[in-house]
């Protein structure tokens, strides 16, 4: 037993948790914690600019990581509001961030107290778990159970409110209370669950595998190729998961569905068995229409949350299991098949990949001025390490980025995904960073969702976190004046973003600053930010005109008005 005050618990509790960074932003609420994590030398805090942000970088630490990312607000009523886009962010990406907020003192509750909202009822709808704590000596049973909820499957986000009169008090704490865990594999799928699909699978003239988050976020590309290898099996991936297996393998196929490219979508046009391993099949991948999915196709589909199987498209067989698991087990029972039934569609996949990606590189054209998107694009292609690690916002380039990079070594992709974010790019790749320091990380952003996220440049320089994020500045917010140009006709309101020469607000703050007015410098200008050494910022002057209308489905009813 230890006598300790509730900030102290907090802190002892993250240190049993293993917890190696906090991010943070400091206020009155949660000051007993921030003083004990003054005495822990172990937990690495950074300090963010706001707390929005800040659960960005937590976002990405723990997808990157595959553990917990942890984030504190230390102010109660507008330091706890600030969460909301970020843990809103987070569970729609499934990512496990802790998130402890400080809260009011237990006695004014009710009593229209100085920054009271009701933080319990505010983030209930965007986490796995929302509670607040009722006794200064629960907090090891409470923080083992926000740790043991985010990491369970299928992960999310949880957060934890913390009276702060709770955190002052002292009492006795055993911490052998404090369960939390890891969650090392899954379930275990029934043998007559692998023998059925096994069977559907060896019957296939036309299989193909749907790689989603169940095997980028749990590692399980390895196990996937042999799976693919031994079908003779295509590999395409749900958006925002490029990255689930090696671009560099044969049988990769790249990103499917209305955001993905012409070749993996029409995989999965055509596939007469589709196994959709630890994917939803849901609305980016799909749109939830068959325009993206063969409606004669028979589906396997494999997922860790029940409720998710057979819910948008009709299965053939559901498996409720680890996308991983589920392919080493299909590796064994499909012992001596060799795939040659589907030799011709294999074949002829791989000599439209390869035109595809001619093309791709064709169609990127010259070293030429206006610099375009696709120019961009191939130059990060051939100037960036295969260590890479790209994290991306919303918005019309960065949807265009998607498909367009390299994703060597797994994971080396973060997107808002689902929650189509704007401002999220930059701080996910902080919280990237600091999970793989060795890696080399740029952050893809448009300059409307770079000016949202700039502040952050100061805690990049302040700890130095030495990303490189790539501004494409085309001077609007792009999508949005896509859809007044297409269907609007050309009727601009709010659309164009005056920005400051991001180059030189990154030299104000410390950080390295960049820029790219003439296509002919922009290879060597990216290859100088990588290789600077410190925080980095290249702001690229792209041709405003260079958009693209990505949800026309959307305004199918303003066809005739434009």
């Amino acid at each position: 037993m230890e006598r300790l005050t509730g900030g102290q618990a907090i802190v002892e509790s993250l240190k049993r948790e293993e917890t190696q960074h906090v991010f943070g932003l400091i206020g009155s609420a949660g000051m007993e914690i921030f003083d004990a994590l003054y005495d822990a030398p172990s937990i690495r805090f950074i300090g963010v600019r706001d707390e929005r942000t800040g659960v960005h970088m937590a976002d990405g630490y723990a997808r990157a990581k595959g553990t917990p990312g942890v984030f504190l607000a230390g102010q109660n009523g507008p330091g706890a509001t600030n969460l909301v886009t970020g843990l809103a962010q987070a569970h729609a990406a499934f990512s496990p961030v802790v998130a402890l907020a400080g809260s009011l003192s237990s006695a004014h509750v009710y009593r229209d107290a100085f920054q009271e909202v009701d933080q319990q009822a505010l983030f209930r709808p965007i986490t796995k778990k929302t509670w607040t704590l009722t006794q200064t000596a629960r907090i090891p049973e409470m923080m083992g159970e926000a740790f043991r909820t985010a990491l369970s499957p299928r992960r999310g986000p949880v957060l934890l409110n913390l009276p702060r009169d709770l955190l002052a008090d002292t009492a006795d704490f055993d911490f052998a209370s404090q369960s939390g865990m890891q969650f090392d594999g899954g379930f275990t799928a029934s043998r007559a669950s692998i023998d059925k699909a096994a069977a559907l699978l060896r019957g296939a003239k036309s299989p193909l595998i749907v790689a989603g988050g169940g095997v980028k976020n749990g590692r399980h590309h390895a196990a996937v190729i042999a799976l693919a290898e031994r079908l003779n099996a295509p590999i395409v991936m749900s958006p925002g998961h490029g990255d689930a297996i090696p671009c560099t393998h044969p049988l990769y196929a790249g990103q499917m569905g209305p955001r993905g490219n012409v070749v993996a979508s029409e995989l999965a046009r055509t596939a007469d068995v589709i196994l959709a391993l630890g994917t939803r099949l849901g609305f980016n991948t799909t749109f939830y229409s068959f325009d993206n999915l063969n409606r004669s196709a028979r589906i396997i589909q494999v997922e860790n949350e029940a409720t998710a199987i057979g819910r948008f498209f009709p299965v053939a067989l559901g498996i409720f299991g680890e996308a991983g698991e589920v392919a080493n087990d299909l590796v064994a029972a499909l012992q001596g098949h060799e795939g040659s039934a589907a030799g011709d569609w294999v074949k002829t996949f791989a000599e439209r990949r390869k035109a595809f990606l001619a093309q791709q590189d064709a169609d990127a054209g010259p070293s030429a001025d206006p610099l375009q998107p696709g120019f961009l694009f191939k130059t990060l292609r051939d100037v960036l390490p295969d260590d890479s690690v790209y994290t991306m916002d919303a918005g019309t380039l960065c949807l265009q980025a998607t498909d367009k990079l390299r994703y060597v070594q797994p994971p080396a992709l973060f997107t808002p995904l689902d929650f189509g974010l704007v401002g999220f790019s930059y701080a996910c790749g902080l919280g990237a960073k600091l999970a793989m320091p060795d890696r080399t990380v740029v952050s893809l952003m448009g300059d409307g969702g770079f000016g949202m996220t700039a502040s952050e440049i100061g805690t990049a320089v302040a700890h130095g976190i030495n990303t490189v994020c790539v501004v494409m500045n085309n001077g609007c917010w792009g999508a949005e004046k896509a859809y007044q140009r297409d269907f609007f006709g050309e009727r601009y309101i709010g659309a164009d973003v005056p920005n400051p020469p991001y180059d030189q607000l990154a030299q104000l703050w410390g950080a390295e600053g960049f820029r790219v007015d003439r296509a002919a410098d922009l290879a060597a200008t990216i290859a100088a930010a990588v290789a600077c050494g410190k925080p980095a910022v290249v702001d690229v002057k792209v041709d405003p005109n260079a958009l693209y209308s990505f949800r026309r489905d959307s305004f199918k009813h303003r066809d005739k008005a434009a």
